[in-house]
């Protein structure tokens, strides 16, 4: 079945477009991916209404503006329509309280009208209703891409938060490990656009904080914080990492060059810290996707942090450092459309494993 994969994430920089084929419940390859920035008009309207006090109507607007969005980046990822079977949609998180209830815009019926094609999308809500977090959901889809009989891998993706999948080798679903181990590159982002004016929206190539000097004092401040020692299941989002945590670190008064190298070294010093306390098996490699593979400076640290695992990216197993979200979510869809499950009770705490999402024909 060849199935069409949505991701826009925390970073609110836009939507990737996975194009799948999938046999027997697994990837058989990945056919197209591509990245569609959002405008900056409509980023500039989904940072307002995220983890902030706004109106019923600004979400309704977005609700629907998404989709179509969502439809025109479907039609221009290189893969003609009546070629794809299904879409999975993840839509645009603007609020999470973990455990208790979450929002994703991006109504899935627009989407559905717009490209002919079945949406499988607002995957949380189930497992929240079953007990769970809600998040993390591409746990799923890493145990299937990564597992190995004798390896014992940690799937690692830094998007605007950072999560960790510790899949022991062997493992069965059961003995999966796997949560937000905090900020990704939303801090970096946010400090980076504080102190450029907006004329930078991220630090490429981890150029920035090469110039800094990281604050230990800081690091060992923010690592001290509660959320750290929280045991999995466990999930963050703009709620711990957003505007007035970033306010705070501001208000050290650091420089800005010491400010984003500290914010760099905080992302995979958390990993560390979380794979040291809540990882309980023998580890080998550590597989890095998301734009913070991309961020030189951070991949340093996240060697220098973790000396004994082999550092590796997605792409080298054929699924590029952009595309493993999108590509997670073409799979949950299909799962959805058989039926089947496709949350792990161990990586989001939920009582039982459960069907996600809604279907729009």
């Amino acid at each position: 079945m060849r199935v069409a994969g949505l991701m826009s994430g925390t970073s609110l920089d836009g939507v990737d477009v996975a194009v799948v084929d999938i046999e027997r419940g697994r990837i058989a390859r990945v056919v197209a991916h591509k990245s569609f920035p959002y405008p900056p008009e409509v980023r500039k309207r989904l940072l307002a209404v995220s983890n902030a006090v706004t109106h019923t109507a600004e979400i309704s607007r977005l609700h629907f503006l998404l989709p179509e969005l969502y439809a025109r980046a479907v039609k221009r990822c290189g893969v003609p329509l009546h070629r794809i079977e299904l879409i999975g949609c993840h839509g645009q998180t603007v609020y999470h309280e973990s455990g208790a209830n979450t929002l994703q815009l991006g109504d899935g019926s627009v989407l559905a009208e717009r490209t002919g094609i079945p949406v499988v999308s607002d995957f949380r809500p189930r497992d929240i209703a079953a007990g769970g977090r809600g998040a993390p959901l591409v746990p799923f889809a890493d145990y299937l891409l990564f597992r190995d009989r004798r390896t014992g891998r940690v799937a690692l993706n830094l998007g605007g938060i950072g999560n960790v999948t510790v899949i022991p080798a062997g493992a069965k679903p059961t003995e999966v490990v796997a949560f937000d181990t905090g900020p990704g590159n939303m801090v970096i982002d946010a400090l980076v656009q504080r102190y450029t004016g907006g004329k930078h929206l991220y630090d490429r190539n981890g150029a920035l904080a090469s110039r800094g000097h990281v604050h230990e004092g800081l690091l060992d401040r923010i690592l001290a914080g509660a959320y750290y020692r929280l045991k999995p299941p466990k999930s963050a989002g703009r709620e711990q990492y957003g505007q007035d945590f970033v306010e705070e670190l501001t208000n050290t008064r650091l420089s800005a060059a010491d400010l984003i190298a500290t914010a760099t070294a905080l992302t995979p010093a958390a990993v560390a810290v979380g794979l040291d306390r809540f990882a309980r098996c023998p580890l080998h490699e550590i597989v890095v996707s998301g734009g913070g593979a991309r961020n030189r400076t951070m991949m340093g640290y996240l060697a220098a942090f973790l000396p004994v695992l082999r550092v590796r990216t997605s792409a080298e197993f054929g699924i590029g450092i952009d595309a493993k979200e999108a590509v997670a979510f073409a799979l949950l869809a299909h799962e959805t459309w058989q039926r089947r499950a496709s949350n792990l009770p161990s990586a989001t705490g939920a009582s039982r494993a459960v069907v996600l999402g809604k279907i729009s024909w």
